[in-house]
């Protein structure tokens, strides 16, 4: 009864594992490091990388061992008797090892004789031959016998763990051989080493022939360079081809690399091509299917922490001009944090981390997925900690002053005095609940982890076989843990089928195998694949929580080869065995339906480039640059032939162009319009209207971007283009006045009832001087297609109005007259009714029940419910980054010239911890405004600061402070006089939004649209947002959606899309996409 008490409060204090002492387990195990002066972390780089842990039943008495492994000591073999207790076998079994640095272990059944041997991987300077790994084969009475060298697996790489798999599916096991890098390349020798294979350092692929496995890493095609520093190996058929595919992570600058399997025998490194970032400085990886859609996702861990003084002290690089030259010479996209890829299922992911809450969770190392407690969804475990804060800024400022002073001089007894230096900061290891809507919580401290410590590698099995999973962490100078689960122990639902596989030929365990369980949950999908995380290997029993589902609907194995086993009504909370021998199925290949858009070869043939745009030079607090504002476009019948023309928008040295529609639906530049005068404008909005009232559509272009504008500079006035009525333009400068500011949209509407269209142009902002506000324009037409400008006197409410990013008109309140919807950056959505066409009036207040500041970017009106009145999509920043924001926790941006030297400072504010701080780094902060070196010396002086440190409370107060509490991506529909909040897929806010686009794709007479952005051109701390590949959603006519995976919808839109525009061409629906530094793509409705 008592033990039912505590344990009935889950989620409420319950901590869901529970320590093992070592008094009762029998574990004493500690990984001991010791620094020495010849052996410290200035001389090995891998000196606190910790080692691996092995789980696996070496005796077939159905219960889970464990292996240790020891990187200066022995290594350790611990027997499970059941209950938790555990004995130390390793004298007997003759499983330590021998001296030299060791890291990773593999069990596997390598001879197939049903029984478990283990494979010990060898780092560190020194002899090769000190580095030969090991090869322990068991020989069926808890004795093992080693014999690496027998089976040609004695290989003196730089090892950090050998993946058994079938890659060839031959029936044998063959091995990858993930290997690092302890010699320092210098810049100059970059390429010669990306093309030259590194005998000790490069990653190697070793196939089984029978007797001996054979190295065919060159003829496989596997990069073996010197550059790779890889610490993470992961297998899994990713494109579920039924083939086996691989995943490295490397620490460093070498990008990941992501092997597909061709079915030859070699593989194709297809990195860039599926995936758009990386983590900068990955440890292990995890691949695993965290959201039950069946297809495999991927984890890699890096090292950004939680918390603000960590991320002061020890972020990664900063500098835009140093990334973007790296990025040019091929190191790819990276950003310091844990990255989360989740599988589009058509070639491609998505990279939702910061979306999922599992992004910063310090130096980490394993990240397994598990289902934890039970409830059908895999949870997240990180190991973290590093022995030294290597990375801390304070330190290697000290180092390379140190080092300078000491010069040439410099001995090993200088470099051993600055370890002491380095401080050791141990931290809890991280655990994730899944939300089960792509979410994680962290679960740390309610879940047991709050003890501070320094762990590495990691694995989990049911160790006391009562139907959860208990998790072994090895820790650097403290003894290895094993944490009982408690779930089956609380009063929550926590049914439960494990599910040993019995493989045939020579794989015994069946690995590379799929297993999928439906249940009430929906589906689950494992691979049958140990070697998980950072150096470690798995129970090769797996598990599948069923929560309260008291049997399995059906239980289907893939085979390696293509046989399938399928069990129907599984009863649970048992542990079952499937044999590959008594399968009678066969895997058939699901070939997906056709896509509902095809890409095509795009009839607009425009190249669209940004030449060399730094903005953050200029500003180094921007968090990214507004200079990107295009390609925007707009259409029409220009020409009277009564085909659709379409204009694309320019930027600086690249102007515009308009595209006449021929019969044939073919595209052509047209020579009656001049752009020669434009060439330094960048186009951030352009509107086909009749501005003179003839009957043809002339052309409106707003004139944007940030670049190396100043005030008064002519490519800032927007441009007004006279068509002839044959599509022959003139450009006009003179028909409207001369505004020299940024602005972002245009939008036209006959305001004051006189026949002719009136503009709305927003002002967006002056270069130079973010996040000013600047005044927008409200053009009167006075029928000829000239225009003045009325904003003060009919819109008093605007005054500056903001950031504004874009605008509508739409009659909210029925009175025949078009009202005015604005939206900017760091604004809310602004409503002025329209009062007789004379003024209007600000009602923001009476439509919305709370004015919502955002970072709001595209705006749409339309009728979503079908009932009439217009309702709002609206185009946000997305909840897929660093930068979060709430009522409760707003992101604030605090500006004004606090040096007083003629400069705007801009610092955004955000919350970690329930504090707000300042967003800027300590070197940004002093690029911007070296004065602030004499109050914050250093960085730890400056790590835990808020605004009130950095500024008075005078300035503060003469500052002018912006709010944003929305973030996501939302509609608001219209109930009348009022809108309603209402939120979309999750999907949606994946990525910033920038064109939205409405249609009805499947002809049901409700209205569906696509979302698209991204916006790649970040500060580097916040990296590239470029998760959205163009989403499609379908609507229901009551203003609901659903999201159309990418698979169904057909859309890969790579880059950062500002336009989306849709045109029947020749009775074919054509979706064109201006995207960014590229130009026009085009999908067409598949018939």
């Amino acid at each position: 009864m008592a033990l039912m008490i505590i344990l009935s409060s889950y989620g409420q204090g319950f901590k869901l594992f529970e320590p093992v002492r070592p008094g009762k387990s029998g574990i004493r195990f500690i990984n001991t490091i010791t620094e020495a002066m010849d052996y410290n972390a200035l001389t090995h780089e891998n000196m606190y990388n910790g080692g691996g842990v092995a789980v696996g039943d070496i005796n077939n008495d159905g219960l889970d061992d464990i292996y240790f492994v020891s990187n200066m000591r022995f290594n350790k073999l611990y027997l499970n008797q059941g209950n938790l207790k555990f004995k130390d076998i390793t004298s007997v079994a003759g499983v330590g090892g021998r001296e030299g640095w060791k890291t990773g272990v593999t069990m596997v059944d390598i001879n197939n004789d049903g029984l478990l041997d283990i494979y010990v991987c060898y780092c560190g300077k020194g002899p090769a031959d000190n580095r030969r790994n090991q090869l322990f084969i068991n020989k069926g009475n808890l004795k093992f016998e080693e014999k690496a060298k027998d089976y040609g697996l004695d290989d003196p790489t730089y090892s950090t763990l050998g993946a058994f798999f079938d890659y060839d599916l031959d029936g044998d096991l063959d091995m990858f051989l993930l290997a690092t890098n302890v010699k320092v390349i210098r810049g100059l020798e970059f390429e010669q080493a990306r093309v030259t294979s590194d005998p000790y350092a490069g990653d190697k692929l070793f196939r089984n022939d029978g007797e001996r496995f054979v190295d065919v890493t060159e003829q496989a095609c596997i990069i073996s360079n010197g550059l790779g520093y890889g610490l993470g190996v992961a297998i899994s058929d990713l494109n579920k081809d039924g083939w086996p595919d691989i995943y490295i992570t490397n620490d460093y600058i070498e990008p990941d690399y992501l092997y597909i399997n061709n079915k030859d025998g070699t593989f194709t490194n297809r990195l860039t091509e599926q995936i758009l970032h990386i983590s900068q400085s990955a440890m292990g990886n995890e691949i695993n299917d965290f959201n039950n859609d069946g297809w495999p996702d991927i984890f890699t861990a890096d090292m950004l922490p939680p918390d603000n003084r960590r991320i002061k002290l020890l972020y990664g690089p900063e500098n835009y001009l140093e990334y973007a030259l790296m990025v040019m010479e091929g190191f790819y996209h990276s950003s310091m944090r844990n990255m989360l890829q989740i599988n589009n299922q058509n070639g491609t992911f998505s990279e939702i981390g910061q979306l999922a809450g599992v992004s910063n969770t310090d130096w980490s190392w394993a990240p397994p997925f598990a289902d934890f407690d039970n409830d059908g969804w895999k949870d997240l475990f990180v190991t973290n900690g590093y022995f030294r804060d290597y990375t801390d800024r304070d330190f290697l400022k000290f180092k390379f002053d140190y080092y300078a002073q000491k010069g040439e001089a410099r001995t090993q007894a200088d470099t051993f005095y600055l370890v002491s230096f380095m401080k050791s900061t141990p931290v809890h290891n991280h655990i994730f609940r899944n939300n089960k809507d792509l979410t994680f919580t962290d679960k740390s401290i309610e879940w047991g982890f709050g003890k501070r410590v320094f762990s590495n590698g990691t694995a989990w099995s049911d160790l006391d076989l009562d139907g959860d999973l208990d998790l072994v962490v090895s820790n650097q100078n403290e003894t290895a843990l094993i944490f009982r689960n408690m779930i089956r122990e609380s009063d929550q639902p926590a049914n439960y089928l494990s599910i040993k596989l019995n493989g045939e030929g020579k794989n015994s365990r069946g690995l590379c195998s799929k297993v999928y369980v439906y249940a009430r949950e929906g589906l689950q999908f494992q691979e049958q694949m140990p070697s998980r995380g950072y150096q470690s290997c798995v129970s090769t029993t797996l598990l599948f929580g069923l929560a309260d589902a008291e049997t399995a609907d059906s239980v289907k194995v893939e085979w390696p080869g293509g046989k399938m086993s399928v069990l129907k009504d599984v009863k649970a909370n048992q542990i079952i065995e499937i044999s590959q021998s008594e399968a009678c199925g066969k895997v058939i290949s699901e070939t997906p339906g056709p896509a509902i858009f095809n890409l095509i070869e795009s009839p607009v043939q425009y190249e669209h480039i940004e030449f060399g745009t730094n903005d953050f030079s200029r500003q180094p607090l921007l968090t990214y640059m507004p200079s990107i504002c295009g390609p925007v476009m707009a259409s029409a019948d220009v020409d009277g032939d009564n085909l659709e023309d379409i204009y694309v928008g320019g930027v600086k040295e690249n102007p515009g162009k308009l595209f006449l529609q021929s019969p044939d639906g073919t595209f052509r530049i047209s020579s009656g319009f001049v752009f020669a005068p434009d060439v330094f404008c960048t186009d951030s909005d352009a509107l086909f209207f009749d501005a003179d009232g003839d009957g043809d559509q002339d052309l409106y272009v707003v004139s944007g971007g940030y670049h190396d504008y100043g005030r008064g500079n002519k490519a800032l006035q927007d441009r007004l283009y006279i068509n002839n009525g044959k599509g022959q333009f003139t450009r006009t400068v003179d028909r409207f006045p001369e505004t020299l500011i940024s602005k972002s949209c245009v939008a036209a509407a006959d305001i004051d009832g006189d026949g002719d269209l009136d503009l709305f142009v927003g002002g967006r902002l002056m270069p130079g001087n973010y996040p000013e506000p600047q005044q927008s324009l409200l053009l009167l037409n006075d029928g000829s297609g000239r225009f003045s400008d009325a904003a003060a006197e009919m819109i008093p409410d605007l005054a500056s109005g903001g950031m504004i990013t874009d605008a509508g008109w739409a009659d909210l309140n029925n009175d025949n007259r078009p009202d005015l919807i604005i939206a900017g950056e760091f604004m809310p959505i602004r409503i002025f009714l329209n009062q007789e066409g004379k003024i209007f009036r600000e009602a923001t207040d009476a439509f919305f029940e709370k004015s919502e500041g955002g970072f709001w970017n595209k705006i749409l009106m339309t009728d979503l419910d079908n009932d009439g009145d217009m309702d709002i999509v609206a185009g946000n920043f997305g909840t897929n980054s660093q930068i979060k924001g709430s009522e409760k926790e707003p992101v604030t941006m605090t500006f004004r010239d606090f040096d007083n030297n003629g400069s705007v400072d801009p610092i955004l504010s955000y919350y970690i911890d329930r504090i707000s701080y300042p967003f800027p780094s300590r070197n940004e902060l002093l690029t911007q405004m070296n004065t602030m070196r004499r109050k914050f010396p250093d960085y730890s002086s400056y790590a835990n600061a808020k605004l009130s440190d950095l500024f008075s409370a005078e300035e503060l107060k003469s500052a002018t402070v912006l709010t944003a509490t929305e973030l996501r991506t939302v509609l608001y529909i219209n109930k009348g006089n009022k809108f309603e909040k209402r939120l979309l897929p999750i999907q949606a806010q994946f990525a910033p939004v920038h064109a939205i686009e409405i249609l009805d794709y499947n002809n049901d007479g409700n209205k569906d649209m696509i979302l698209a952005g991204n916006q790649n051109a970040m500060c580097v701390r916040l990296g590239v947002m470029d998760a959205n590949y163009g989403q499609l959603y379908e609507g229901d006519g009551k203003g609901n959606f659903r999201y159309v995976p990418q698979t169904e919808s057909g859309f890969i839109i790579v880059g950062d899309v500002r336009s989306l525009k849709t045109m029947t061409i020749r009775d074919t629906l054509h979706l064109f996409v201006g995207v960014n530094n590229y130009g026009v793509a085009t999908y067409v409705l598949n018939q």
